[in-house]
């Protein structure tokens, strides 16, 4: 399956602004590029790019003044297979844990699990620990939240998110993540392409998704707590503890966004 996917992002700067992307494919999927997803400028500007501490691929630039254009546009070759399932994989005790999962089990800025632990015993004591805690988790969060573009807000917590019952995909996927380090499952932050293939019409407006990975029977592990269902064409960008580890797009200044534009089609 060939997918053609990329974005369009537009700003207006009131003077030259520092900027850090984060808007390419992951490294772990880079070789499925048929056409690499490069990053473009206009007006062109100097860029410079780095991985940062969760292996993502950043771009550091300085927008200029004015109005200015991040976009890019590649061809992602995918299997055509919706996102896999393993329903007997295990759940690690925490001794047993790789020591680089264990970060994963700490709350974050947005994954308070301070706040969430008792509720999150409550409710899944009882569940199977392994693949059906994570789904029963996923199963809650689906049907607990009701999902709103309109209901979008950047300060909102895992804690309040339970409280709100809205939000958009990345309150789905803070809410599952606490919920699921609350239980003892490391539990990581997930953005990037997800496709509409195979989805009834019409489709939504082209954005980007946040979903989650957890670490069972040594591996990690694809969940989707917003759409709660295998999909096709998921395609990573960039992961971490919760959404701020890993912003698309970071202005250190005064920025006014005019045009958003993502896409993720399927091509003969």
């Amino acid at each position: 399956m060939r997918v053609s996917i990329g974005c369009r992002l537009r700003y207006s700067f009131p003077q030259p602004t520092p900027l850090i992307a984060m808007l390419n494919v992951h490294y772990s999927r880079f070789g499925d590029l048929e056409r690499a997803d490069y990053l473009v400028t206009s007006p062109s500007v100097p860029l410079e790019s780095y991985r940062d501490g969760f292996g993502n691929w950043c771009t550091r630039l300085m927008a200029p003044a004015g109005d200015f254009c991040l976009s890019t546009d590649g061809i992602f070759r995918d299997t055509g297979q919706p996102d896999p399932a393993y329903p007997g994989a295990l759940q690690h005790a925490v001794q047993d844990l790789p020591f680089e999962t264990l970060v994963f089990l700490q709350g974050s800025r947005y994954c308070d699990t301070d706040l969430l632990s008792e509720e999150a015993w409550r409710l899944f004591e009882t569940t199977q620990p392994g693949w059906s805690r994570v789904q029963a988790i996923c199963d809650f969060v689906h049907g607990h939240v009701c999902f709103d573009y309109m209901q979008a807000k950047a300060t909102r917590t895992a804690s309040q998110t339970l409280a709100e019952r809205q939000g958009v995909c990345r309150d789905f996927a803070h809410l599952a993540i606490a919920l699921c380090r609350c239980m003892n499952i490391p539990a990581r932050y997930c953005t990037g392409y997800l496709s509409d293939i195979g989805e009834p019409r019409p489709h939504p407006p082209g954005d980007f998704a946040a979903w989650m990975e957890v670490f069972l029977a040594g591996e990690w592990h694809v969940f989707d707590p917003r759409n709660n269902k295998p999909r096709f064409a998921r395609i990573l960008i960039a992961r971490g503890r919760d959404s701020a580890d890993v912003p698309l797009t970071q202005t250190f200044g005064d920025s006014t966004l005019t045009e958003f534009k993502v896409w993720t089609n399927e091509l003969a």
